[in-house]
């Protein structure tokens, strides 16, 4: 029986005819759409139910984003999955009146502005929370490469960053994003997150941003590495993955496989390298610390996941939006390509505001 899994999407707000954010988040929640607000009033999140079938999943997001595509609609305004956008980063207009956000805001001041960024985060069934931890631990190494997959979010503060995901930059400054600590089981994280709550540093075990975490919520690993994406076949694409990649590493753990030994700093070296160059370039080999085409990383996790992916059904779609997405490349080269060709950053964002109805 497959594994179950659920999808959250993150989507900016915006004006189309100027590509500006727009603050309209408390209309949209009062809208008939299930969604979700988020930090910015310019920003929504949509959510899946749980699945075990990708192509109910499919539906499923295909059906949220409808719904939340006709809301903001219905208030002349478009919604975009997209990392970033060529607004974000500028005067923000606020956060959602919700007591932790403006908590949030008080606290983190200048980096709450500028985190007008969305995700796409995978959430994979994983009831047994020590078990949880572990595979966390064991998945690290490979993350970079979904993020090199999902990179669209090359603008920020108006100017091309020369980044594939300056999303992953402008969240690295936080006090509790990237590696999960080198923890072993359930107490171990928990007695960590006590810590940086006591510490007044966080408010809640929601503010733990690591790039995969037990969840706070679910009985669930959660990926958090990913930018939002436009199309649906991508988001597909890093949720069959992701599943891949958590039931290869309880696997592992099955049959005692130790943990790996990755040092944090590499991890962290490996997805500055994936957020710099995306698929354009190189990234760190998933298998040891040279440096690598990036296709060759890609197929290097295709390789490493092929049968857990025949496992749960999944290698003929995974195989299948894998060269798709090679071929037309990732977001973040499409946004460039419009402006490569003489266009503006409002026709850049109207091609991803494209992308994001038709995904």
């Amino acid at each position: 029986m497959a594994t179950t899994i659920g999808v959250e999407e993150e989507f900016h707000l915006v004006d189309p005819k100027t590509g500006a954010l727009a603050p309209t988040a408390p209309r949209i929640v009062r809208a008939p759409a299930e969604v979700e607000p988020e930090l910015h009033r310019s920003q929504i999140e949509t959510a899946s139910r749980v699945h075990r079938d990708i192509d109910a999943l499919r539906r499923d997001l295909a059906q949220r984003r409808r719904d939340l595509i006709a809301a903001a609609h219905r208030l002349g305004l478009a919604a975009v999955a997209s990392g970033t956008v060529p607004a974000s980063g500028i005067a923000a207009a606020g956060v959602y009146p919700k007591p932790r956000y403006e908590w949030l805001a008080h606290e983190y001041r200048q980096l709450v502005e500028e985190q007008q960024v969305c995700a796409c985060q995978v959430q994979v069934g994983v009831p047994d929370r020590d078990l949880a931890v572990r595979v966390a631990r064991r998945i690290q190494g490979w993350l970079h490469v979904l993020l090199a997959l999902s990179a669209g979010s090359p603008t920020f503060h108006a100017v091309d960053t020369g980044y594939a995901s300056y999303r992953t930059v402008a969240i690295s400054r936080w006090p509790t994003v990237g590696p999960l600590p080198e923890v072993t089981c359930a107490r171990e994280y928990d007695d960590t997150v006590a810590a940086l709550m006591l510490s007044g540093v966080i408010s809640d075990p929601g503010m733990i941003y690591f790039d995969v975490r037990p969840s706070a919520r679910y009985p669930t690993v959660e990926i958090r590495v990913a930018d939002a994406c436009p199309l649906l076949d991508d988001v597909i694409l890093l949720a069959v993955l992701g599943r891949a990649l958590v039931s290869a590493a309880a696997r592992e753990e099955a049959t005692g496989k130790p943990l790996p030994e990755v040092r944090t700093v590499m991890l962290r070296a490996a997805t500055w390298r994936a957020a710099r160059s995306g698929l354009s370039g190189e990234l760190v080999d998933p298998l040891g610390a040279a440096a690598v085409p990036a296709r060759q990383a890609v197929r290097a996790l295709l390789d490493h996941l092929r049968p857990e992916l025949e496992h749960h059904g999944d290698w003929d779609t995974a195989d299948e939006l894998t060269r798709a997405l090679l071929r037309r490349g990732t977001s973040a080269q499409r946004q460039r390509a419009v402006l490569r060709r003489g266009g503006s950053f409002v026709e850049m964002v109207n091609e991803v505001i494209r992308e994001t109805e038709e995904g």
